[in-house]
């Protein structure tokens, strides 16, 4: 399955638009359905990582998406082996383009959580920036498994 990776856009009625950098959608993302959709898309939580010390703090839903016991003390390099290498590659290209030029970015990613099931996780990252630092980025990650299966 190719990467899907989009710079998320906001429309006049403030729900997000995906300006998809691919041709080929599944099915189930491109359905006109919004009851569909309900079907496919899971669990959806908060995260963010401190660019400083790099620590990640998470909400529930993301570490039930990757299956890790909730509340533990994380930090980005512990969580970088549950990403697929090509899913991983992405994200660093596009982590290294939003922290340089004060960008977020929308990425589908395929993980492997920590008891060894296969997902797809939307992750959505937004910077934020300090006198024109970027200090930290922080934003959203769903599970999408149901629009890949």
């Amino acid at each position: 399955m190719a990467l899907h990776h989009s710079w998320p856009m906001i429309e006049r009625d403030q729900r997000f638009a995906w300006g998809v950098v691919h041709d080929e959608l599944p099915e189930a993302f491109v359905s006109a359905d919004p009851a569909h959709a309900n079907d496919v898309l899971g669990a959806i939580g908060t995260w963010e990582c401190d660019l400083a010390d790099n620590a990640l703090r998470w909400s529930d839903a993301v570490y039930d998406i990757f299956d890790l016991p909730r509340r533990i003390a994380l930090f980005r390099p512990d969580t970088l082996g549950l990403y697929r290498e090509a899913s991983r590659a992405a994200m660093e290209r596009l982590r290294c383009h939003a922290i340089r030029h004060c960008r977020g970015f929308t990425l589908d990613a395929e993980i492997g959580t920590a008891s060894g099931a296969r997902r797809w996780m939307r992750l959505i990252a937004v910077p934020t920036a300090i006198e024109g630092k970027v200090v930290r980025l922080h934003g959203l990650k769903q599970d999408v498994t149901g629009l890949y299966c």
